[in-house]
């Protein structure tokens, strides 16, 4: 019986790896990419900034519908506390309970740092960017972590309206799982490495709890982020719920 187990296991690995090289390099990173997403999805996340000579933690819960939809409640410290961000489409809105204020965040603050971290309101307004604005193609392979990976590089498509002259991706060729992501300035230079691990089943997917954005022109900067809670596919959830109005309503989860 033991046997018989291991051979169905050992084909199953041989057909998942078979499955993978069989993709192309965008096909990989699409896939890759929508690990993440569902029709809708709600999480709990720790985001934790590391200066040289100092660090501050920021709680938040989150919720999205698609690609085009994403709300972020930011829950601790007290300061920020009631804060929230809205993507909506092509448009980005912050509510600052603070001084009951409403900001639409124009183009020219997109590439802005996020609440002091090392991403950007760029990074949260163009995920998908990575799979529509560039060129894929497959620059060899290399194991990290343990894991198989295929190495993919992205160069922007010529109409593309994009901050990076290169991405750099090493995708896993098992499950698809991105584990670490290199950002390059159209001089060539490299700006900031995301790395990905600690690997868990959330929500029925295998997905990395832990990831970390290093700075690569800024001595001593990241910024480290910790999935504590993921669903998918959250039927509560409706395009309603992504509205201005609801950014002044709208009340964390208690779980």
């Amino acid at each position: 019986m033991k046997k018989t187990f291991s051979l169905f296991f050992f084909l199953v690995l041989l057909a998942t790896a078979g499955h993978a090289q069989s993709l192309t390099a965008k096909e990989m990173v699409n896939k890759s990419y929508n690990l993440f997403l569902g029709k809708s999805s709600f999480s709990i996340m720790t985001m934790t900034i590391v200066r040289p000579s100092w660090q501050r933690s920021i709680s938040m819960q989150n919720w999205s519908m698609g690609e085009d939809y994403y709300l972020t409640y930011i829950t601790a410290p007290a300061r920020d506390k009631g804060e929230v961000f809205l993507k909506s489409k092509k448009n980005m809105w912050n509510f600052i309970p603070a001084i009951n204020r409403m900001i639409k965040i124009p183009p020219s603050m997109m590439m802005q740092s996020w609440m002091g971290s090392d991403f950007t309101n760029n990074d949260l307004m163009k995920q998908n960017s990575i799979v529509t604005d560039y060129k894929h193609t497959f620059a060899g392979n290399e194991k990290l972590e343990g894991y198989d990976c295929a190495i993919i590089n992205l160069e922007p498509l010529p109409e593309a309206a994009v901050v990076w002259g290169k991405i750099k991706m090493w995708i896993v060729k098992s499950n698809l799982i991105t584990l670490k992501i290199e950002y390059y300035d159209t001089h060539g230079k490299l700006v900031k490495t995301e790395t990905a691990s600690q690997i868990k089943r959330m929500s029925g997917r295998l997905l990395p709890s832990h990831l970390e954005m290093t700075s690569s022109t800024k001595k001593g900067h990241k910024t480290v982020i910790d999935i504590l809670h993921q669903e998918f596919d959250v039927k509560s959830i409706t395009q309603g719920f992504f509205s201005i109005q609801n950014m002044r309503n709208i009340r964390p989860e208690n779980l």
